[in-house]
């Protein structure tokens, strides 16, 4: 048990785990996008904050990849963790609204709420901008809509964290 540990402890010092970490938020990145735009599927607030979530871990991984030392990892680390987490209280928060019993209480925001100094649906609109319906749930695969999938996605990533960090700290490297 100790060998396993260690490894995974080990892996999070080698640029690759941070590459599959990008690669993989990144990919979900440019499939929102297709959804968006090559689906026609128009995101409402819920998935922008949900896809502001995922550049979270897009960027916090894009910074060890740049440069690679102890310092870095401590801000890879908290910027996942935080964003995976966050991710999937927005993910729950838009499954309980399209699950709601009186959809007609259960709504969101028209314009996000990003603070004064970051409005991202401003800069770049195509990406942030929520011209969606939150009760808009035709997309299904598996029998589950997209909220559900980035719930069980923001968790998995938030899993993985825990256990990479778990490891960190059992191996006495928190970074």
């Amino acid at each position: 048990m100790r060998g396993i540990i260690h490894s995974i402890s080990q892996w999070a010092e080698h640029k690759s785990s941070w590459l599959v970490l990008f690669a993989t938020s990144l990919a979900l990145e440019i499939a929102a996008l297709y959804f968006q735009y090559g689906m026609g599927l128009k995101p409402c607030i819920m998935c922008i904050y949900q896809r502001t979530a995922m550049y979270g871990i897009v960027l916090s991984a894009l910074i060890v990849l740049v440069k690679n030392n102890g310092f870095t990892r401590m801000f890879g680390f908290l910027g996942w963790a935080v964003s995976a987490g966050w991710g999937f209280i927005i993910a729950r928060e838009h499954v309980d609204i399209l699950t709601a019993s009186n959809p007609f209480f259960a709504s969101c925001e028209i314009v996000p709420n990003f603070p004064s100094w970051l409005q991202l649906h401003e800069w770049l609109p195509a990406v942030f901008a929520a011209e969606g319906d939150c009760l808009e749930d035709t997309w299904q695969f598996l029998s589950m809509g997209m909220a559900e999938w980035m719930q069980i996605i923001f968790a998995a990533y938030f899993v993985v964290f825990a256990i990479v960090f778990a490891c960190r700290i059992l191996d006495k490297k928190p970074f």
